[in-house]
């Protein structure tokens, strides 16, 4: 008898999953390490930027009171005692109508309050000093970067849950952050099932497919900052599959299979899942593709069983998957972020459930446009190539048009929304 599935609205169905996480491990790395991962502490400021008064420019610094009444009828000439590069300090305690010739990013001399640019110079030489005249006043505090006017000391700079890319990199550079505490990756083992696949290497064969869904699983973690195991392929044999799904479950923090979730008579995850005495939170998704989409935890590992078909799939982790891994790893947004967009063209397919097309999205001027990825059903492997949005058609219609504004979920951003498909 077949096992009869109610659907779960999409929505409902991640907020099951994401009901039942917590947050990931902390550990600490080298800044060099750093990249791409999420922050697990807020990142302060331990001093003042700039750390010290400085010059934005090249050229002199003087005591604006020195350039009173200076113009272009009545020069003010002044006697160079000194030149300072950035990362030394002037020793020299100026008289009046003295300067000190200074670098972009030097510290500004103790009896100094201006500098004039380069440009604005006229050079000369005495014969025992340099010279250096203006034909203009220059007001105090005149290009002058001031300690702590980018950032004042113990201020905030970066929350915990931030994804460290290169601008986080450069703060924690700046503020001394050799090694930064960061979200642990959850470990997650990765099965494709079916005994119809053969590996990549192989030579196709009558009835035989090559396993694709394991490697995009793989990318899609990488990208998503997991760690992944790959445990390879399960025949179509209940004990085997449960053995390995068993032992794989004890070793890592969640664990994938792709196929063997629907109601067949080869498809065993269900009667894994039981055997197991895992709880199912949910077994069949009012979406298309992947409505065979199944999700269950045991003994605190979250086990998802993805359909075998490469878009459903594909959409099964982007969706369930994804935010998991984000949310354990610190991240405050842990699902795609949604925008709204002009269809770019007809989609003609009428949608019992909330279809996810994949495709991409551009921008044309201050209008984004959203165009479905050619061949789209559920065991389409060419659209997912080049994909970077998936259109979110709601369940119910009989198509769109071209013109129709539409949700578009952006599936290579690093910061998302705190809510799914809102």
């Amino acid at each position: 008898m077949v096992e009869k599935r109610t659907p779960v609205p999409v929505k409902e169905a991640i907020e099951r999953v994401m009901e039942n996480i917590g947050k990931g491990e902390v550990e600490e790395v080298s800044i060099h390490n750093s990249y791409g991962r999420r922050l697990a502490e807020t990142i302060t400021a331990a001093h003042p930027v700039p750390p010290f008064d400085r010059s934005p420019y090249d050229g002199f610094a003087i005591r604006s009171v020195d350039s009173t009444g200076a113009s272009r009828e009545q020069p003010v000439t002044f006697q160079v005692v000194e030149e300072i590069g950035a990362g030394f300090v002037s020793e020299k305690d100026l008289e009046p109508f003295q300067a000190v010739r200074i670098m972009t990013g030097a510290k500004i001399p103790e009896q100094c309050d201006a500098v004039v640019m380069l440009e604005l110079a006229q050079e000369d030489h005495d014969g025992t000093y340099p010279l250096m005249t203006i034909k203009r006043e220059f007001e105090k505090n005149q290009n002058i970067s001031f300690e702590g006017e980018d950032t004042k000391a113990g201020s905030e700079l970066v929350p915990a849950g931030t994804w460290i890319d290169p601008g986080v990199t450069a703060l924690l550079a700046t503020f001394g952050y050799a090694t930064v505490k960061v979200a642990k990756r959850p470990v997650v083992g990765v099965f494709a099932t079916g005994t119809e696949l053969l590996d990549v290497s192989d030579e196709l064969e009558p009835g035989k497919i090559r396993n694709s869904n394991a490697y995009m699983m793989i990318a899609q973690l990488q990208r998503a900052g997991a760690e992944p195991v790959y445990y390879g392929k399960l025949k179509d044999e209940l004990e085997p599959c449960y053995e390995a799904v068993r032992q794989a479950a004890k070793e890592t923090d969640m664990v994938i299979t792709t196929g063997g979730v629907s109601v067949g008579d080869y498809d065993l995850l269900p009667d894994v899942y039981e055997r197991l005495g895992a709880e199912v939170f949910f077994n069949k998704v009012a979406m298309r593709p992947g409505s065979v989409t199944t999700v269950a935890s045991w003994g605190g590992t979250l086990l998802f069983g993805l359909s075998g078909n490469p878009s459903a799939c594909y959409m099964g982790f982007e969706l369930f998957v994804r935010p998991v891994i984000q949310a354990m790893m610190h991240s405050e947004r842990p699902h795609h972020t949604m925008v709204k967009a002009e269809l770019a063209a007809d989609f003609s397919k009428p949608n019992p459930f909330t279809r996810f097309v994949r495709g991409s999205c551009r921008a044309e001027g201050d209008r984004l446009y959203a165009e479905p990825g050619g061949f789209n059903k559920s065991s389409a492997v060419t659209s997912l190539a080049g994909a970077n949005a998936c259109i979110v058609l709601p369940g119910g219609s009989r198509g769109y048009q071209q013109g129709d504004v539409v949700d578009v979920m952006l599936l290579e951003d690093n910061e998302g929304q705190k809510e799914p498909l809102s």
